[in-house]
């Protein structure tokens, strides 16, 4: 599929996009692995329900959503990140994520004109790692190292969302017979009959796994299983703080101009999250269903309508937005059309 910007009835620019529907998973037929990038962080903060650290920390719905969000660094999301800070004992210091500008263009403006500069906490990816950081200190994990591949929270994650999206491992990372660790970094997949009819004949050819942007590992795998690990994870009435947290505080997980955010906010019981690299998936919690849209260059802008058409398309809701090219003038020349 690709979204096509036409521009007085000529095409000057295209985008094409991997749709994957989870209720016609069987005739989706590519294993094309990609990285889940932020995609990942409701799968990874699974881990504080299964460690039970939700309860320990009394987490709260806005806390859990900030954890599971890649957030605009506002206001709002900047005192919840450090409310559990304070709730487990701890400082911005420990954050490995890095720096970056809020990704909310009004909180840059507002942190200019105080002469402010930007930490760790306005790092989109600061709550995961808060979270992060929650379950070494109930677990006793060393602080300091959190975001290598061979400490236990990453181990942890690894096996957790490989089984929430049902990846077959050949060498799990897991902790040896003698107390050490199995650092083997692929994720391999079995000689079998795909989906399609042919044969799967890449043996023990691993998933690549590489350090997300905030620093920690992240795992990649085909678009399908993304989308079976966000069923599993939503379906799954254990995690219903997560689902809730989505549901309850749109605003948190993403802020201002975030489509995960504006997509939630103009649906009923549905859930979406965004990651980079032109990533996007979708649950419709009422029909046990839903969907991921992958842009092969990554486009934002060309994401958005892709994303919405797809929830109008399947009758999921009715988003209003404009895919209209205007002069600056404000004058009509174009429309942006989703083709099949």
């Amino acid at each position: 599929m690709r979204v096509n910007y036409i521009r007085d009835g000529l095409i000057e620019e295209f985008h094409t996009f991997s749709f994957v529907q989870y209720s016609k998973l069987d005739s989706f037929c590519d294993e094309t692995p990609y990285y889940l990038r932020s995609c990942a962080k409701p799968l990874q903060a699974s881990l504080l329900i299964d460690y039970g650290a939700d309860k320990v920390y009394n987490l709260t719905s806005k806390e859990l959503a900030l954890i599971c969000g890649s957030h605009a660094g506002e206001y709002c999301h900047i005192e919840t990140g450090l409310e559990i800070l304070k709730k487990i004992e701890l400082d911005e210091s420990y954050l490995k994520c890095g720096v970056h500008e809020p990704l909310s263009r009004t909180m840059q403006d507002k942190m200019l004109i105080m002469g402010k500069s930007a930490s760790a906490i306005h790092n989109n990816c600061s709550g995961k790692h808060i979270g992060f950081l929650a379950l070494c200190k109930l677990k006793h994990w060393d602080l300091g190292t959190y975001d290598e591949p061979t400490h236990p929270l990453q181990i942890a994650v690894k096996n957790k969302i490989n089984a929430l999206c049902e990846v077959s491992v050949s060498h799990p990372i897991t902790t040896d017979g003698c107390g050490g660790v199995n650092t083997s970094p692929l994720v391999s997949y079995p000689i079998t009959t795909d989906g399609c009819g042919g044969v799967n004949t890449s043996p023990l050819v691993g998933y690549p796994i590489t350090t997300d942007g905030c620093g920690v590992p992240i795992l990649s795998m085909p678009l399908k299983n993304m989308l079976i690990g966000f069923m599993n994870l939503f379906a799954d009435s254990k995690y219903e703080k997560i689902t809730n947290a989505f549901l309850e505080n749109p605003y948190i997980l993403g802020g201002e101009d975030r489509l995960d955010t504006e997509i939630i906010q103009n649906t009923n019981n549905i859930i979406a999250k965004v990651g980079a690299g032109g990533l996007c998936i979708v649950v419709n919690l009422q029909k046990n269903d839903g969907f991921v849209v992958k842009m092969d260059d990554a486009s934002m802008p060309a994401r958005r309508i892709a994303v919405f058409e797809m929830i109008n398309r399947l009758n999921w809701g009715n988003i209003e937005y404009d895919n209209t090219i205007k002069t600056i003038a404000g004058k009509k020349v174009g429309n942006i059309v989703v083709e099949d």
